[in-house]
């Protein structure tokens, strides 16, 4: 079947994929993965591994016989999980409206650039490791300092971090900057706009119209249930039974716990460790500071599973050695120390390269029937229109497609940000 759209159709098709990318405010901070053809995407079933920045080892001396050792290098599963689509049913009646078709263009590329941001800053406000809990409410430059300073600390790269603070958090840090009378454009337009768009202490930051609220930690006094329980980074492990190898997730830890309340746990939550402090990535050490975790599920009865993973030297081997985080392994009966104490707006901070938005692809052909139109965004984003017409009562059905996915190569090369917290 020919397609047949009329003018209307065509320029509506037009403005959804003009206008589309430049509602991905959080899209254009990220990083675009767009290296498998379609081919190569099916046949992985939309899974597929990137391989992580590599972190090495040096030793003192000219004699380096006894420390030559295999390279372990890391890779990081990804997947294209999600589909949106926006369909549309119109009457004869309704279609006699030329400009009914263009509105719910606009309405389609609003709700599916919307879908696109959310499932972004959710990836990284509920994995994000990096937790800076703040007991005061939004003060401004301090604030964003305090973030600058716990990336910087454990060695993350200065360069292209990004910030979205909620609309309130946002206003208030736009409020503090309009009170500095040294700055003039910036000034101004906080003091008439609550405009952020700037840099503020490394950071480009943004007034993001989403928000998800983090509900207060209710897990109860928590400790670690048996000592050493870490991740020893490989390339691969192999399958009990089959005897096959795989590729290996080294981005968290499961640690067991005793909780007084287990059940109320939840994915978001934050915490530290007694005694397990962060160290820098490339030098290895100790920033003084606890290292700050995330919970990104619950895999069985009392285990957690945590961002980042418990890396440490102390293991011995020399994957442990290069890509160590921490100063040690929790002890047995250490405490959990839950952060997200009062229910907030979480504000998201990444370093662009280290968050991922993945087009996918899907096949619509219209020798089935459909009348469809294609195109694809600046941004690597496929857009599918398609039209079906139903004789049993005149009507026109549509619909707008887009499939995508997104990732955090690194949970400590991102964070959130809390605010009165108890």
């Amino acid at each position: 079947m020919p397609n047949q759209f009329t003018k209307e159709e065509q320029v509506m098709f037009d403005d959804v994929v003009e206008g589309f990318d430049d509602l991905l405010v959080i899209g254009k901070s990220a990083e675009v993965y767009n290296e498998l053809t379609p081919e190569q995407q099916a046949r992985s079933s939309d899974r597929f591994w990137i391989p992580a920045p590599m972190i090495s080892a040096s030793f003192d001396g000219f004699d380096q016989t006894a420390n030559f050792g295999d390279t372990t290098e890391l890779a990081v599963p990804v997947s294209i999980g999600y589909h949106k689509s926006v369909p549309v049913k119109f009457s004869a009646k309704d279609l006699r409206v030329a400009s009914a078709l263009r509105r719910k263009g606009d309405a389609a590329k609003q709700k599916l650039s919307s879908d696109v941001n959310l499932a972004l800053f959710n990836t990284v406000a509920l994995q994000g490791s990096v937790f800076v809990k703040r007991t005061v409410a939004p003060t401004g430059y301090d604030d964003v300092a305090l973030a600058d300073a716990a990336l910087t600390e454990i060695g993350v790269p200065l360069a292209n971090r990004n910030l979205f603070l909620s609309p309130r958090v946002a206003n208030a840090v736009a409020g503090d900057l309009a009170k500095r009378g040294t700055f003039t454009g910036e000034v101004q337009n906080a003091y008439e706009r609550a405009r952020l768009g700037i840099d503020i202490a490394g950071f480009d930051v943004f007034k993001n119209d989403q928000s998800i609220r983090l509900a207060a930690a209710s897990g109860g006094a928590t400790t670690v249930n048996g000592a050493n329980q870490r991740t020893v980074p490989k390339a691969t492990v192999t399958q009990s039974g089959t005897g096959m190898s795989e590729n290996q997730d080294n981005r968290y830890t499961d640690i067991t716990i005793t909780a007084a309340n287990y059940a109320n746990i939840k994915v978001g939550d934050a915490f530290t460790i007694a005694g397990v402090n962060s160290v820098h990535m490339i030098t290895k050490q100790d920033t003084g500071q606890l290292q700050t975790f995330r919970v990104v599920g619950k895999p069985s009865a009392n285990v957690i599973r945590v961002y980042p993973a418990i890396i440490d030297a102390a293991e011995g081997s020399r994957a442990s050695v290069e890509y160590a985080n921490v100063t040690s392994a929790p002890a047995n009966s250490a405490a959990l120390t839950w952060l997200n104490t009062t229910t907030a707006d979480i504000n998201p901070f990444f370093v662009k390269e280290n968050l991922l938005l993945i087009p996918g692809t899907y096949a619509v052909d219209p020798e089935d029937g459909w009348q469809v139109m294609r195109a694809t965004t600046d941004l690597g984003i496929g857009i599918t229109y398609t039209r079906q017409g139903e004789i049993n009562d005149l009507s026109v059905k549509g619909r707008w497609d887009i499939d995508f996915g997104t990732s955090l190569l690194n949970s400590q090369m991102a964070g959130a940000m809390a605010f009165n917290q108890a």
